[in-house]
């Protein structure tokens, strides 16, 4: 009778040495981003070379003509709001804080002296052209540099450093960002790099395939402003995140229940 009782308790602690080790372990759902539905087929995309603006935008625009004193209204320099000088407007490298421009929900600008102007959906040369338009009757023969200043992509996952990062040139690769990020880990998917871009405010996807080098002649192979990377983690990545802060604790537990056990079945 009493082997009988030691038995039952010994099968109820093996039972709960299971249910210690189940609950212990992760699973693909606990950290793989994106994954409420299905990607069965991609969406279509294109890589749009010549940069066109959009709300959210921030740009700066230099006017210069052979005569500056023409074009000083229309460079505005930024206040130095910190030295509370509005004379100053320049950085602590003595460089000149410009202007800058934010593109509104409805596409517009605000620019000294023209007014509203409706640039969104516009490529560089567009506005350029229009601006010089504009300016001839102020300015003799002017130049327009315009430059966007937030031109940022995203990546996350399993990358070295992962996060948001500002691009200068205002064209970026998909190799370019994954080596701004410090390149994948070892964990990370590499024939499966997902990217998220917004098109006309729709979110859409692409896949990559980074163990093929056919990924160059992806249509999405360079990025667009605002696009989204993620490195996907491998299997052994998600393996490893069974173990956990807590698994000495686990580890003492499973092995005193383990000797309880074997005690009671004897």
């Amino acid at each position: 009778m009493r082997k009988i009782f030691n038995q039952k308790i010994a099968t109820q602690l093996l039972a709960v040495l299971i249910l210690i080790i189940v609950s212990s372990c992760g699973s693909r759902k606990d950290i793989v981003y994106f994954q409420d539905e299905a990607l069965t087929e991609e969406s279509e995309l294109s890589n749009e070379f010549e940069l066109s603006y959009k709300p959210n935008d921030i740009l700066t625009i230099d006017v210069s003509a052979l005569d500056p004193e023409t074009v000083r209204p229309f460079n505005l320099s930024a206040v130095s709001y910190a030295n509370n000088d509005a004379n100053n407007g320049l950085n602590a490298n003595g460089n000149i804080l410009r202007q800058t421009y934010l593109v509104d929900p409805s596409g517009n600008i605000e620019f000294p002296v023209l007014g509203t102007l409706k640039i969104g959906g516009l490529t560089r040369a567009e506005v350029t052209d229009m601006l010089k338009d504009k300016l001839r009757e102020y300015v003799s023969n002017p130049i327009v540099n315009i430059r966007l200043i937030n031109f940022t992509v995203t990546v996350l996952g399993e990358v070295n450093r992962p996060g948001a990062y500002t691009i200068q040139d205002e064209r970026i690769s998909l190799s370019e960002a994954i080596g701004l990020a410090g390149d994948l880990t070892i964990y990370g998917k590499r024939d499966n790099v997902f990217l998220v871009r917004e098109v006309d405010g729709k979110k859409k996807y692409a896949k990559f395939d980074l163990t093929s080098i056919n990924v160059v002649n992806s249509p999405v192979y360079y990025l667009s402003q605002n696009d989204v990377i993620y490195v996907e983690p491998n299997k052994a990545r998600i393996r490893q995140s069974s173990y956990t802060q807590n698994n000495g604790l686990i580890i003492s537990a499973v092995a005193t229940l383990a000797t309880i056990a074997a005690i009671l079945i004897k």
